[in-house]
């Protein structure tokens, strides 16, 4: 099954500063801010919710195909992604824009101040999925991620347009969007993917019961946070699943991607929703594990033993099958 997956592309530029930021701030000067902060470390991290999801299901072995838009300044980052199992030949490259980052300080309290570039990701619109689906002999799923909305939008309608089955998984940018936009992305969708708040944003912006939500698509998978994941078809039992337990929490970024790189394998692989949402909760549970999006390790003896632990051993048997 050939599973591409679009998204924004992005380097996060994250510093400390060694002291508070409202010790700097003088009250009657607030119009006329200018400031500059020494900070103590930088830490660049690779992310963007495309290849966030890739690098695990190319972690997986899936082979996915990355679909989105970055700068010149790709290379590096290029070359971890193909190393580590994406195909990489559908990102765009723009001339004249690098690539998106997000560059922010936090101060000892905890207070962030942030800038979120997007660069090369407002070029995404320009990518057709017809010639992704040429180059690789044809697609079974598109992945809509968040991106640029105007390729969101685009990439929906080429899927329909095309009979080509998608996913429609908007999350950062659901709070920018008004009810027109979330049915349009929305309706037709072989899967829509939220967590529960979004649920009610979706609901509540666009006019839908969640009855009617499900007439729009053919599966609602949801994240429940600790609790796991649902998931609900017109006509069909509810399917929960629990997450497996954690060794610690370190750092909450990039698990819900990470959840749907599993899921997004699973599905790759032919097997029951079940278990594809097995296998989405226990990659997640391993990002929760380390600090970013992209710096865990997927040890195939380590992973199937901790599967075999929530899930049972014969979940396990059927998934070990799989992983290479």
């Amino acid at each position: 099954m050939r599973i591409a997956v679009s998204g924004s592309i992005a380097t996060d530029h994250l510093m400390t500063f060694p002291g508070r930021f409202a010790d700097q701030l003088v009250a009657d000067q607030l119009h006329t801010v200018s400031l500059s902060f020494l900070v103590d470390g930088l830490d660049v991290r690779r992310g963007g919710v495309g290849p966030n999801i890739c690098f695990g299901m190319g972690q997986l072995g899936a082979r996915p195909i990355l679909v989105g838009a970055a700068g010149s300044d790709f290379a590096e980052y290029r070359a971890w992604l193909d190393r580590h199992g994406v195909d990489t030949e559908s990102v765009r490259i723009s001339e004249v824009l690098h690539t998106a980052r997000f560059i922010c300080t936090t101060d000892t309290d905890h207070n962030q101040i942030g800038s979120f570039y997007t660069g090369a990701m407002s070029e995404a619109r320009l990518i057709e999925l017809h010639s992704v689906a040429e180059r690789v002999g044809g697609l079974d799923l598109v992945h809509i991620g968040a991106d640029d909305p105007e390729a969101m939008m685009r990439h929906t309608e080429e899927c329909r347009a095309r009979g080509i089955p998608f996913a429609a998984d908007y999350s950062q940018q659901l709070a920018r969007m008004g009810g027109e936009e979330i049915r349009a992305l929305t309706d037709g969708a072989a899967y829509l993917f939220s967590n529960e708040y979004e649920v009610a944003l979706i609901e509540n912006k666009t006019g839908w019961s969640s009855e009617q939500v499900l007439e729009k698509v053919g599966t609602q998978v949801t994240t429940l946070g600790a609790r796991g994941v649902r998931i609900v078809r017109a006509g069909q039992p509810t399917i929960e699943v629990g997450t497996p337990e954690e060794e610690a929490k370190v750092d909450p970024t990039g698990v819900g991607d990470a959840f749907r790189a599993g899921f997004l394998s699973g599905l790759a692989w032919g097997v029951s929703l079940e278990r594809a949402a097995q296998i989405g909760c226990m990659l997640a549970t391993l990002v929760i594990e380390t600090v970013g999006t992209q710096e865990y390790e997927l040890r195939r003896g380590h992973f199937i033993e901790r599967f075999t632990k929530a899930y049972g051993s014969d979940a396990a048997a059927e998934v070990q099958s799989f992983l290479r």
